[in-house]
Order: C-alpha cells, then sequence, then structure tokens
C-alpha cells in the first residue's frame, strides 16, 4: 500500500511540474535581458547597447530610430561592415531583436 501511495504521488508531481514551469516566462523582455544579444552583438554593441569605441555603434541612437525594422532585420541577419552574418538564428529570434531595439529608442 505504501508503494501505490508513492506512486501515485511520483506521478502526479511529474505531470505537475511541466505545468509549472511552462508558466515561468522573463521578467524583463529588454534587448538588454536577451540571451541571443549578450551572446552575439554585446561584445561589440556593449551590453546594454550603449556601444563600444572601437566595436559597434550604440543602438540606442537617432540614426538607429530612424532605421526602419526591414532594415534592421537585413542588417542583423546579412551582417554589414565589420559585422558577423547572422543567419544561423530563427527569423523570430530576429524579429525579436528588431522589437527590442525599436522599444530602446522609444525610451
Amino acid at each position: 500500500m505504501t508503494t501505490f501511495r508513492f506512486t501515485i504521488a511520483t506521478y502526479s508531481l511529474l505531470f505537475a511540474y511541466p505545468a509549472v514551469s511552462a508558466q515561468t516566462l522573463p521578467s524583463d523582455t529588454s534587448l538588454s535581458a536577451n540571451p541571443l544579444f549578450q551572446e552575439n552583438c554585446a561584445k561589440c554593441h556593449g551590453k546594454n547597447a550603449e556601444g563600444r569605441h572601437f566595436g559597434g555603434p550604440s543602438l540606442n541612437s537617432e540614426k538607429t530610430s530612424a532605421t526602419s525594422a526591414v532594415t534592421l532585420r537585413g542588417i542583423i541577419t546579412n551582417g554589414k561592415g565589420r559585422m558577423q552574418v547572422c543567419r544561423q538564428v530563427d527569423i523570430g529570434e530576429i524579429d525579436t531583436l528588431v522589437e527590442q531595439i525599436k522599444a530602446l529608442n522609444r525610451k
């Protein structure tokens, strides 16, 4: 009888766990909290997209603000100047980066 209770309890935990973990969302959806940005872009554009002296330009600028979403998508996908090509990244992730860059410039 003890084994039976343990088995039911075990199954209850196994089925409840995915529901709890699937509901966990990141609290910060900003560009600086995006792992893709931190792993691939921050080394040149800075951890907070402020730009680096001999690296990439600031992404929080009038020039970036005036750039269309389509152009930003193209730059991220195909690179520009010394910027690397980022084709292995999912289109949805690129769209998220573009949205976060645009949001950064609306502040």
